[in-house]
């Protein structure tokens, strides 16, 4: 699990990366299927997954993505982050056993809300599996918890 991170937008800087590195475990997609309702075979079923291009179960994209909102939550920005917007493009499927690697780097930064531009990318090995885009309000220091996140 991510230690904790707390960065203020006056702390970031284009270019600005972290990552995490996820191994994918069976327990994980059954855990992920029971939260979201998503229970295609594919997911679950090894005797149905053989029958599919993929010829074994794959993980759901959205457990995918999901690895990035740990980064944004814990590391970068970290707690305090808003998450207003997301892009997720899938390039191939992410397997049982499968080391993810998530990356995301800060692309743009609008004083303007202290709003982030944050390029996403998830890989197994070399192999892009997703790619993205993601826009998050970032707290400024001595900003007010009770402030709207969409100002």
């Amino acid at each position: 699990m991510l230690t904790l991170q707390t960065l203020y937008f006056e702390d970031l800087s284009v270019g600005q990366s972290e990552s995490l590195v996820k191994t994918v475990s069976s327990s994980d997609v059954i855990g992920f299927a029971e939260v979201s309702g998503d229970r295609n075979p594919i997911h679950l079923s090894e005797h149905f997954a053989a029958r599919t291009p993929f010829r074994t179960r794959i993980a759901h994209g959205l457990y995918t993505a999901s690895l990035i909102s740990a980064v944004l939550g814990t590391r970068l920005p970290g707690p305090g982050a808003i998450y207003l917007s997301q892009t997720l493009n899938f390039r191939a499927p992410v397997r049982i056993g499968d080391d993810v690697t998530v990356t995301v780097t800060v692309a743009e930064l609008m004083e303007k809300g202290n709003r982030a531009r944050l390029d996403c990318t998830c890989a197994v090995g070399e192999t892009v599996v997703l790619e993205g885009e993601a826009m998050v309000k970032v707290p400024a220091r001595g900003d007010s918890e009770s402030d709207d996140p969409r100002a």
